[in-house]
């Protein structure tokens, strides 16, 4: 510990192993080799797709069948985890200098938090998630009796318990420790800067390389499943409205528009695009919420907000459970999906909410990351989700019986409302937005870890990286054909476990950080 005392600022030569060529400044082995990587894997996908949809079937049932329990227990513990620095002395240092004042407004960082989130997967899964867990189309948590008043509670505490602390506790644990060993440590916004005090300067080498390689790798795997999901339900609410045909071409022309789309996002900055974006695409959901809320069982959504509340947390308990023979296939398929989705995402989400929270306190930043979406999520889902099933239980249009398809699931209950025409359109238009704001948000975060850490590298690389995601997307839709979404479960699940072995280093090298700086303040003090 002594040593670090002396030596929180590594030798810049060793950091700096960047190369400039052609107009680009990059950290050649992990640019090199991550975009390699993923074109390989999409080469032989679109060349061997039976081949490779089989392959990615067996990882993704070979890593749920043996590591289904570590996924759960890791999320269990990175909550309590969370929670923990929340309550400590260490959550009063500010992540920056003594001055360091906030870049960015409570409400934009609020928006481009959850923009960058959970756009697409709240669209997605909104209305869809809780029927689904009613009806018990696709089983029922806990193997309740589908369509009883215990599968009603747990839809919803179920889908929170999805959505809620859990899930932001991953993207809070990366979070925090890049933007304290950014801000604190004057460390290169990467994912490898976090284990400085584990590495010392091997973290510089070929180790942190590594590093960075898995983060790339599965945050392009996780946000190609967010782009994947939301092509899913925009074609679905294209073929709703204007009967084009919902297959897996049209869904890869989605994923191209949104790319060209995403290039002029990129071209606009940070500031003046992902901001703009985010607020734009929260101020469209609240507006649809509210609609869905005035349109829907209005004293009934009400009355929920504070039950369903309640109810996670009698449930959390429960639904933690790492003894799931009862209802292993739907465990599976929902909650372990979930984890390596998150999981996935957090290297995109935690560089993402890092690099716009500069001047917060430790004990403020994961406050709010940690129950202001969980607030968010318990007032969408809960909204959504209790219109679909008392249209359901209703008998009410296309929800009045089990629905699989489940990205009309939102179509069909804006179908039902005064205007279905503009809802739907209204809800596509926000969709698209999400899907931008996502797509920016990760070039942004991929090329920030490609190119050592630096915030203003050449656009024409976060320009390459939206290139490949949505290479990576397409690919994965068209070499899954009618298992598409099995295609994208079984690439994110595939990514998630690696990292979390690296996240679970990062916890231990974060509190071995947070121990030299109280060291360090004290004696400056």
């Amino acid at each position: 510990m002594r040593k670090f005392l002396n030596q929180r600022k590594p030798n810049k030569e060793i950091i700096n192993k960047n190369i400039k060529f052609l107009g680009l400044d990059l950290n050649l082995p992990v640019f090199f080799i991550s975009s390699s990587l993923t074109i390989l894997f999409s080469v032989l996908v679109l060349i061997y797709p039976e081949a490779s949809n089989t392959i990615l079937s067996d990882t993704r049932n070979f890593t749920l069948s043996w590591f289904d329990a570590f996924f759960s227990a890791s999320m269990t513990a990175f909550t309590l985890i969370v929670l923990l620095l929340i309550i400590s002395p260490f959550g009063k240092i500010k992540l920056g200098d003594k001055d360091s004042v906030p870049e960015f407004g409570f409400f934009s960082w609020l928006c481009m938090l959850f923009a960058a989130g959970v756009g697409i997967g709240m669209t997605f899964y909104g209305a869809a998630e809780p029927l689904s867990y009613y009806t018990g189309v696709f089983g029922t948590p806990l193997n309740v009796t589908p369509q009883t008043d215990e599968a009603y509670r747990l839809a919803f505490s179920a889908t929170i318990f999805h959505w809620g602390i859990s899930a932001w506790s991953v993207y809070a644990i990366i979070g925090l420790s890049l933007a304290f060993f950014c801000y604190n440590w004057k460390l290169p916004l990467t994912i490898r800067s976090i284990f400085y005090p584990l590495l010392g300067d091997k973290t510089w080498g070929w180790q942190g390389d590594l590093i960075d390689i898995i983060a790339v790798l599965a945050t392009l795997f996780g946000l190609a499943t967010s782009l994947g999901l939301g092509a899913q339900q925009a074609t679905s609410g294209l073929f709703y409205l204007f009967n084009l045909p919902n297959n897996v071409l049209n869904q890869s022309l989605v994923i191209v528009f949104i790319t060209f789309v995403t290039i002029f996002s990129v071209y606009r900055g940070l500031d003046k695009g992902v901001r703009i974006l985010s607020n734009v695409n929260i101020g469209l959901a609240l507006v649809l919420m509210l609609s869905v809320v005035i349109a829907g069982p209005t004293i009934q959504i009400l009355l929920s907000y504070g039950k369903n509340f309640v109810f996670y947390f009698e449930d959390i308990f429960r639904l933690s459970s790492l003894n799931r023979s009862d209802d292993l296939q739907w465990y599976h398929d929902w909650t372990i999906f979930y984890w390596a989705w998150w999981i996935s995402w957090s290297p995109f989400v935690g560089m993402f909410i890092a690099r716009i929270s500069k001047g917060r306190t430790i004990r403020e930043f994961l406050t709010v990351v940690m129950f202001a979406p969980l607030i968010f999520c318990l007032v969408w889902f809960t909204s959504f989700g209790e219109t679909a099933i008392w249209q359901f239980q209703q008998g009410v249009g296309n929800l009045s019986k089990p629905v699989e398809e489940i990205s009309l699931i939102l179509f069909y209950m804006l179908d039902n409302f005064i205007l279905p025409t503009f809802f739907s359109l209204f809800a596509l238009f926000m969709l698209v937005l999400f899907f931008v704001t996502s797509s920016d948000s990760g070039s942004l975060v991929i090329d920030t870890i490609t190119s050592g850490g630096k915030n203003n590298s050449p656009k024409i690389q976060r320009v390459i990286w939206a290139v490949i995601q949505g290479l990576l997307a397409s690919v994965l839709l068209l070499g899954g054909g009618p298992y598409a979404l099995l295609a994208l479960q079984s690439g994110v699940i595939s990514m998630a476990l690696p990292f979390t072995f690296v996240l679970i280093l990062a916890v231990f090298s974060l509190f071995y950080g947070i121990l030299i700086e109280m060291n360090y303040l004290n004696k400056e003090s």
